[in-house]
């Protein structure tokens, strides 16, 4: 037995290495990809990992504020009750940028019945779990991208870049791939990899993009989409967490400057049979054929899960031409400018690498979405348009829903993703994000005056 399978010694071997641990945080991630729980003294720590505790179940419906709308009627309709969680095995680890000793346990809500429905992460696993029913592994890798910000925000409160560590300037221009960035900030990019090491996260590339202030961190593949997709979840908590101790701020807003670069949020997915072979690889008997059904699935589910990979108003501020961002259902070999791209590889690394989602986006929901796309081509042998190459980003699709309102309209009429997401909680999801929406919209903006008044 491992010791994270056993919830008492991974506690007690966690205190024995940490001993001046004083608190611990529990906390779940929400629909928006958030974290939200409790803060507990050390001292339960082992009544924790052994019994649980209880939380708000609707705050897994919640909006981006935390506001509940009463959404399939969880919140106010039915009490808003408690629901019991349960710490997520081998999740308890070090908080390296607390001011104090502190650990954190990643947990979920399960109860005699099992894991609560509306949670991501139980939708997720329902996912999964139909690839195993066909005797496969979806082997998947996630990369993120995210902005280093400054504390301060100029005059209209807009964002601005960091001043440099080493020049004391603000480097207003993006340096994609650029080794000066990375020196500058060399110092909060380093405790940022060290506190996910700390952390258990297999964290592997970190390089520039294209925004000022803008980075990538890569996650190395794993063979367990759930466990990716928790080390996403972790990953932004200690980027914020990591940026906050070194005077700075982090975001994963999907475009924080207008004429700059977005963030995305990249999942890269291969599919292994029993004995772990790629079958993606073209040495194996059937892989074109194979990645063929993957593709088309991806673009035969794009439109009905956009609002999963841009979940709120400013995330389609991300999709313009010639931006490196989906605004087409084209794929293509090492080609930027498509929606599915296959990377340059070979071999066990062949993949496909699913560009839709924006780094703010949920990434169980994120992750679940791209593969239920990928198992819905596989297992009804679906076929792809003709590989593109050139440029085809230079021109939108009219036909992808490229805002909330009409990704939102189009998931609510999905005729494929209710059989894996379940109907009950696509409706929960469009209904989360409406009132999210028209909460947003309720509040008259400031362009408003200045075009109107």
């Amino acid at each position: 037995m491992r010791i994270e399978d056993d919830p008492k010694a991974e506690a007690e071997a966690y205190l024995a290495r940490h001993p001046d641990t004083r608190h611990v945080d529990a906390f779940l991630i929400d629909l928006n990809g958030n974290a939200f729980g409790k803060r507990l003294p050390v001292a339960e720590l082992a009544r924790l990992q052994a019994q649980g505790t209880t939380m708000c179940a609707a705050m897994q419906l919640t909006d981006i504020r935390g506001t509940c709308w009463d959404v399939a009627g969880l919140g106010f309709s039915d009490g808003d009750p408690d629901a019991p969680c349960r710490p997520v095995p081998g999740t308890l680890a070090p908080v390296p940028w607390a001011a104090e000793p502190r650990a954190q346990v990643l947990m979920r809500f399960w109860d005699e019945k099992g894991p609560l429905w509306y949670e991501p992460r139980t939708i997720l696993e329902g996912v999964v779990a139909r690839f195993a029913a066909m005797g496969l592994s979806p082997v998947v890798a996630v990369e993120l991208e995210f902005h280093l910000i400054d504390r301060a925000r100029a005059t209209d409160g807009a964002p601005q870049p960091p001043v440099s560590p080493v020049s004391g300037q603000r480097r207003a221009a993006g340096q994609v791939l650029g080794m000066a960035p990375l020196d500058e900030y060399a110092e909060v990019l380093g405790a940022i990899e060290a506190a996910c090491r700390a952390q258990g996260l297999p964290v592997t590339t970190v390089s520039k993009e294209y925004g000022p202030g803008q980075f990538e961190i890569n996650l190395a593949h794993l063979a367990d989409p759930v466990r990716a997709a928790d080390h996403a979840a972790l990953m932004r908590r200690s980027v914020v967490g990591v940026a906050r101790a070194h005077g700075m701020d982090a975001t994963f807003m999907s475009k924080p400057y207008a004429a700059e670069s977005g963030s995305g949020l990249q999942i890269n997915l291969s599919i292994t049979d029993a004995q772990g072979v790629n079958l993606l690889d073209p040495a194996q008997p059937g892989a074109a054929a194979r990645m063929g059904h993957v593709v088309a699935g991806m673009q035969a589910m794009l439109a009905e899960t956009m609002a999963v990979f841009a979940p709120n108003l400013h995330a389609y501020r991300r999709f313009a031409p010639d931006q490196f961002t989906p605004v087409t259902l084209d794929w293509g070999e090492n080609n930027r400018s498509v929606a599915f791209r296959v990377p340059l590889s070979d071999g066990p690394g062949r993949r496909i690498e699913h560009r839709a989602a924006g780094a703010e986006a949920n990434p169980y929901l994120v992750m679940a979405a791209v593969l239920a796309a990928a198992h819905h081509g596989l297992e009804r042998e679906l076929a792809p348009t003709p590989v593109a190459s050139g440029n085809v980003g230079a021109a939108v699709d009219p036909a992808l829903p490229l805002t909330l309102w009409s990704a939102l309209d189009a998931m609510e009429r999905a005729a494929v993703l209710p059989d894996y997401f379940g109907a009950a909680y696509v409706d929960a999801y469009v209904g989360a994000k409406r009132a999210e929406f028209d909460a947003f919209m309720a509040d008259i903006l400031p362009r408003e005056h200045e075009w109107y008044l």
